[in-house]
């Protein structure tokens, strides 16, 4: 097992996906200049219930048993003084115990779980690659700068469900998928769905 510094989030983090946070919370900030200085990695996990900012008084919120490695990509200061920072999603992990430290910064035990492995598009999922490259003329997602190997099925498809309208639930039952083939067939039902095809 691996002791990892956990940043729970109401959003889903997927390997090779990218989300901006703006950090607040002193035990974020001390967590982000601490990867930073070191070039760590630190645990991003679903809130499946309850606040991302403790609040005295309040139920701690709870965990999912799974998430996700994030490293952070960028960082700037936002006009509103806060903190801005990217995270890109790596390697997934399953959560086994937590406890808190005194400022209030979760750590996990975890255990890492093997990385992707490289996996050929097949010819039955580019309609997924070209979901994707629509996406990818967004301004909003143009910011983030993403680098997709589109021949990597893994990147394709992790990269595109960080970008689908999707419910949190939704894409944590996804990340939870072990084989490309799942990942992929699920995906491809969702899209049906979101489109109005059967």
């Amino acid at each position: 097992m691996t002791e990892l510094s956990l940043f729970p989030l109401s959003g889903v983090l997927l390997p090779f996906g990218r989300v901006s946070l703006k950090i607040f919370e002193q035990r974020y900030l001390d967590l982000v200049r601490q990867s930073m200085k070191a070039d760590s990695h630190f645990g991003v996990v679903w809130i499946r219930h309850g606040g991302e900012v403790g609040q005295r008084g309040r139920a701690a919120p709870e965990l999912g048993d799974y998430g996700t490695c994030a490293r952070i990509v960028d960082w700037d200061q936002l006009s509103n003084g806060l903190l801005g920072i990217t995270i890109e999603g790596a390697q997934r992990f399953e959560l086994r115990k937590t406890h808190t430290r005194s400022n209030g910064l979760v750590v996990g035990q975890v255990d890492l779980l093997q990385p992707t492995v490289a996996t050929p598009l097949s010819e039955d999922w580019l309609s997924l690659l070209d979901v994707l490259r629509s996406l990818e003329t967004h301004p909003h997602v143009q910011r983030m700068k993403l680098h997709v190997d589109y021949n990597d099925a893994w990147q394709v498809g992790y990269t595109l469900l960080q970008l689908l309208p999707l419910e949190e639930s939704v894409k944590y039952e996804l990340l939870g998928i072990d084989n490309i083939e799942g990942v992929m067939s699920e995906l491809h039902l969702l899209l049906n769905e979101i489109s109005g095809e059967d």
